[in-house]
């Protein structure tokens, strides 16, 4: 079931459709004898290369955003840690707990930014930095009352400072994508060469077997439309949709942090 659905990813209705255009235009070329050696080159120049092109840049900003992601992941702990250990022992379990709670709220508003639409990143933009703003004041006042110095808690705010970077680097993968025009341009030819190319494959029907003269326009519009779809869903690493996406575990990342907090309640 679950490569059933995998292969739902890759092909999709727009497959079905394009193939049936393709078999109807290689049909009406055999009946009528309209056939034509047409050159493959064409095909590379206007699709293949393109989208290639697209796939390789959508998968360079997937592994851009996996480091910055796991950076956030990395500083976020870092300030953690430095709230549990590096204070006073009477305020360790305090600390600790306030700086969860900080990571949770601000975590989940990061994943709710990136995981829904454009048009509601204003409203999760600002929530965020209220977060940055929550995690400077918890630095800068509850740290220093707790007895982390002020060269220390220097360092801290430049861990906030990284954090905010990597996350302004993720936020702008989210917002630019690969070249639009160079999108539209390969997606229209996907649609119109499995039909233009009717007469050759009507060409190439001659040296086939009664029946198999409709596989060739078949797997080349399932190639074409695959590669499409493929280059779709790295474009948006973020919409959770994709086998390749980015996944915000949230839970998973929180508990890992409650369970060194069990550890200090233990002490």
């Amino acid at each position: 079931m679950r490569k059933l659905k995998n292969l739902l990813l890759i092909i999709n209705l727009q497959t079905f459709i394009i193939s049936f255009l393709a078999i109807t235009s290689t049909a009406i070329c055999i009946h009528f004898k309209y056939e034509a050696d047409f050159p493959l080159t064409i095909i590379t120049m206007s699709i293949v290369f393109p989208i290639v092109f697209s796939i390789g840049g959508a998968y360079k900003r997937r592994e851009a955003a996996l480091r910055e992601y796991a950076a956030i992941k990395g500083y976020l702990r870092s300030i953690y840690f430095v709230s549990r250990d590096w204070t006073s022992s009477s305020k360790k379990i305090i600390n600790a707990k306030k700086t969860i709670y900080l990571i949770e709220d601000l975590f989940n508003n990061i994943k709710l930014m990136f995981t829904n639409s454009n048009v509601e990143i204003n409203k999760y933009e600002s929530k965020l930095y209220d977060n940055f703003s929550d995690l400077s004041k918890f630095i800068n006042i509850d740290l220093k009352e707790s007895g982390l110095s002020l060269g220390e808690c220097s360092r801290i705010n430049q861990y906030l400072q990284k954090l905010m970077i990597s996350f302004e680097s993720i936020k702008h993968i989210y917002q630019y994508r690969t070249p639009r025009t160079l999108k539209a341009f390969s997606s229209l030819f996907i649609f119109i060469i499995p039909i233009i190319y009717g007469p050759y494959f009507a060409f190439q029907a001659e040296n086939m077997s009664y029946g198999l003269e409709y596989v060739t326009p078949i797997l080349l519009t399932m190639i074409l439309v695959s590669l499409k779809n493929i280059q779709e869903h790295l474009e948006n690493p973020f919409d959770q949709v994709g086998l390749d996406d980015v996944k915000f575990n949230v839970k998973r990342f929180i508990e890992n942090l409650k369970r060194s907090e069990e550890v200090l309640d233990t002490e």
